[in-house]
C-alpha cells in the first residue's frame, strides 16, 4: 500500500498521496525524501517477460517521471496468490497488480472471457482492444463491480498443446484427456475446442504427464521450457489458441493520484504494454530455436488454426449470454 498516506488530508489539500515513503523492493533500490511508494505485485519470477519488460519498466518509467512516487516491485506472489491479490488490490493493500483475465473473473465474472480460445487473433489486437474504445464499457463495468482500474494490458505469449500425438485440428483432441486450468472459462474454452478437459494443478502438471495422469496439456512456451515439459511430452502444436493475458490494474487510491501522477503511471504502463510483444517473442523464439536444435520435442506448425476459430466462435457465440456475450463480441467486432 502507498506508506505512511493520510487520505483526508490528501483530498483535503490536493495533494500527492503519500507523506513520506520509505522501505527497500525486490530491485535493491529504496525510496526517499518526500515520495509516496507504490506497491506492485505479481506471479510471475524475475527471469519472465512480465517482470523484466513489465514490472520493472513500468518502475522505471514512473520514478524517472519525477512526480513524488516510488514504485516497489514484490513478484513471484510474495503478496498473495491471484485471488488473495485482488482483494489486496481493491482494499488499497496493493496499489498495482498484474494478472491474468481469468482470476479477475473473480470480482467480475465478464472480464475472463477476454481469455476464451481465439477471442484474439494475436498479440496486437488483444493490446488494440485496451488501448482502444472497444474496451471502455468493459473497463467502466470492471471499475463499478469492484473499484479497480484497468490501466492497460498486453499478451504474455499465445498458449500452444502438447502431447505425445500431433494435433493439427480439432478431431485430433478427441480421446485425449487434456489438462486445462481449473478457472471457468479455461474449463470454457475446453468445450468450445472439443478438448476432454482434466483439471490438475500447475505444480502437479510435470508428475500427471509422467504418469499418463493426463495425456497432454497447455501453456504458452515460456511455461512449457520452465516446466520441463519436453521431457514428458513429444510434440508441441502450435495452436496459438489463446492469448496469455495480462491486465494492469490498480486500486482505488490510484483515483486519488495527481493528475500529474495518474499520467506518470499510465505513460509508463503504455511503455510496458509496447516492450511487452519484442520481449516475449525474443524468449520463444530463443526457446524454440533451442528445442529443434537439441530434438527435445517436435514442433507441429501447420496446426489447422481456422478450423479451430470457426469452431470456438460459433460455440461461443450460441452459449455465452448477457454480458458475457456482450464482451465476446466487441472483441471480434474490434479487430473487424
Amino acid at each position: 500500500m502507498m506508506r505512511n498516506r493520510t487520505l483526508a488530508v490528501a483530498a483535503v489539500l490536493a495533494t500527492p498521496l503519500g507523506l513520506t515513503a520509505c522501505g527497500e523492493d525486490e530491485s535493491g533500490s529504496s525510496g526517499g525524501g518526500d515520495s509516496s511508494e507504490l506497491t506492485l505485485a505479481h506471479s510471475y519470477t524475475k527471469d519472465q517477460p512480465q517482470h523484466t519488460c513489465g514490472a520493472e519498466v513500468i518502475k522505471q518509467g514512473v520514478e524517472d517521471a519525477g512526480v513524488g512516487l516510488t514504485v516497489a516491485i514484490y513478484p513471484a506472489s510474495q503478496l498473495g496468490g491471484d485471488a488473495d491479490r485482488i482483494a489486496s488490490v481493491q482494499s488499497g493493500d496493493v496499489d498495482i497488480d498484474i494478472q491474468g483475465a481469468s482470476a479477475l473473473a473473480s470480482v467480475y465474472d465478464p472480464v475472463g472471457v477476454v481469455d476464451a480460445a481465439y477471442a484474439f487473433d494475436d498479440a496486437e489486437a488483444l493490446e488494440s482492444y485496451f488501448s482502444g474504445s472497444s474496451a471502455d464499457q468493459l473497463k467502466q463495468d470492471f471499475k463499478s463491480a469492484s473499484d479497480v482500474s484497468i490501466l492497460g494490458a498486453w499478451s504474455a505469449g499465445a498458449r500452444q498443446f502438447t502431447a505425445n500425438d500431433p494435433i493439427r485440428t480439432p478431431d485430433d483432441l478427441q480421446g485425449l484427456r487434456m489438462r486445462f486450468p481449473g478457472s471457468p472459462q479455461f474449463l470454457l474454452n475446453a468445450d468450445a475446442l472439443g478438448a476432454r478437459a482434466t483439471e490438475v494443478a500447475y505444480e502437479e502438471l510435470y508428475l500427471s504427464l509422467q504418469q499418463g495422469v493426463v495425456d497432454g496439456q497447455e501453456n504458452p512456451i515460456v511455461n512449457i521450457e520452465a516446466s520441463n515439459l519436453t521431457e514428458v511430452q513429444d510434440y508441441i502444436s502450435m495452436s496459438s489458441h489463446q492469448q496469455n493475458s495480462n491486465l494492469i490494474v490498480a486500486s482505488p487510491a490510484y483515483d486519488d493520484l495527481t493528475d500529474e501522477q495518474k499520467s506518470a503511471v499510465t505513460e509508463a504502463v503504455d511503455e510496458a504494454v509496447s516492450q511487452m510483444p519484442g520481449c516475449v517473442e525474443e524468449a520463444e523464439t530463443e526457446i524454440l530455436e533451442g528445442w529443434e536444435s537439441e530434438g527435445s520435442i517436435e514442433i507441429v506448425d501447420d496446426v489447422d488454426t481456422e478450423a479451430f476459430a470457426d469452431k470456438t466462435d460459433s460455440w461461443f457465440r450460441e452459449n455465452l449470454d448477457g454480458d458475457s456475450l456482450t464482451v465476446y463480441e466487441s472483441i471480434r467486432d474490434s479487430q473487424e
